[in-house]
């Protein structure tokens, strides 16, 4: 049983790799030179063919980046790397638990170390080439440590309770430490924006003037309490613009990007924020919460009804059970049901994104929703003609081009 378990790790992971560049080369068969009619106004002839040298240059580099990961992954598992790495973790300690801590510190620091050289490439010559990176030396360093360091204490803490629980409790751990996970999930919603992102950008109150007079305004007519606009400066790392929304209740806030609020009028930044205001009246937020957790439940449930066995460690060359080395075995084996559920999710995303258009379109803003949407995508020199294909498995939300129809759908 173990042999076949190991053979369907190496089906997985060959045909998970084969199906995402036939999806890539697919996406890249739609880079045109000359740009789509229906999209003329988006791009100037210059900024569409940049767009398309943009395409073209990550394609090639996500084929090169992709093919390494392939590489090294079948490699730890056609010459027992998992085996060794979990060797040297005995050596080391005797803990169940720190076995585990040190067996994933030692995966992901050499995993991270290999990648760095591409993390480096992405950002100081493809971004930096085409305009987009703010970043410096320093900002990257003190990025990777910090996240170093929050996936040691966050990623760690929660292993590490986890295998405890699972020690204890058997097979009955999984709704344990579901209920575990669903309270921290919740909380990172709640604090996420208080505790995390300030390690790694500045975040202040957006100043009195029009744009804040604005949004209030709008907040009030969409009935929609709101008390905490904040401005991060995303512009320390690249010139592309975004805006979000986090929290709950009482500890929501609007977050903007400084490259956001360059970028875009105030009535199209209302616009953006009527979107997402959109989200929470249609309860797309609280939804997408619980369907999250429900996700985590089934993933949790399943993965108990295989961890106590001895095939999942024995697949990778250990003949002990060992948590560590089942979980490693389990996260390729549900990755098909995973990508499944993931189609689903993005499916009802691109539907939820038409209800937040549609909703920011009922206050007269379909116009400048329209407006900001087009300058965001030039910004960033977005796939105006991404495969309808590569839409379906990968993208949450709708193409410019749908979303565009779908707006002038509302006002007619």
């Amino acid at each position: 049983m173990a042999q076949t378990i190991f053979i369907l790790l190496i089906i997985i992971t060959v045909f998970d790799f084969i199906f995402e560049q036939w999806l890539d080369y697919l996406n890249a068969t739609r880079f045109s030179k000359s740009l789509p009619s229906e999209l003329e106004g988006v791009f100037d002839s210059n900024e569409y063919a940049k767009s398309q040298l943009y395409k073209k240059t990550n394609h090639r580099f996500g084929m090169v980046s992709s093919a390494f990961s392939f590489v090294l992954i079948m490699m730890m598992l056609l010459f027992g790397g998992f085996s060794l790495v979990d060797g040297w973790s005995e050596t080391i300690t005797s803990h169940y638990v720190l076995q585990a801590l040190v067996f994933f510190a030692i995966l992901g620091f050499a995993f991270d170390l290999l990648s760095t050289p591409f993390d480096l490439y992405d950002t100081f010559v493809i971004e930096e080439k085409f305009g987009f990176n703010k970043s410096t030396t320093k900002v990257f360093i003190a990025d990777k440590l910090k996240g170093w360091l929050v996936s040691a204490i966050l990623g760690g803490g929660i292993l590490a309770l986890i295998i405890w629980m699972w020690k204890i409790t058997g097979e009955n751990f999984w709704w344990i430490a579901w209920a575990f996970v669903s309270v921290f999930s919740l909380f990172m919603v709640m604090f996420y924006s208080q505790l995390i992102v300030p390690l790694f950008n500045k975040q202040s109150p957006l100043p009195d003037g029009d744009l804040k007079q604005a949004i209030y305004e709008f907040a009030e007519k969409a009935g929609f309490n709101l008390k905490n606009i904040y401005v991060i400066d995303g512009s320390k790392r690249s010139t592309k613009a975004n805006a979000y929304f986090t929290g709950l209740g009482n500890k929501k806030r609007i977050v903007l990007y400084d490259t956001l609020i360059n970028e875009l009028n105030t009535q199209e930044i209302v616009a953006v924020l009527a979107h997402e205001i959109g989200h929470y009246k249609k309860k797309h937020t609280i939804i997408g919460l619980i369907t999250g957790i429900a996700q985590t439940g089934i993933m949790f449930f399943v993965f108990s009804l295989l961890v106590s066995s001895p095939w999942l460690s024995e697949a990778l060359g250990v003949s002990q059970i060992k948590f560590h080395i089942a979980l490693i075995a389990f996260a390729i084996l549900y990755s098909p049901l995973s990508f499944a559920m993931g189609i689903g999710m993005n499916i009802i995303s691109r539907k939820n994104e038409y209800q937040a258009d549609a909703y920011a379109a009922s206050f007269g803003l379909a116009e400048e929703l329209s407006s900001a949407l087009k300058k965001l995508t030039a910004n960033s020199l977005g796939n105006l003609t991404p495969h309808p294909l590569y839409v379906f498995f990968h993208y949450s939300h709708p193409t410019l081009l749908q979303r565009l129809q779908h707006l002038q759908k509302e006002v007619q």
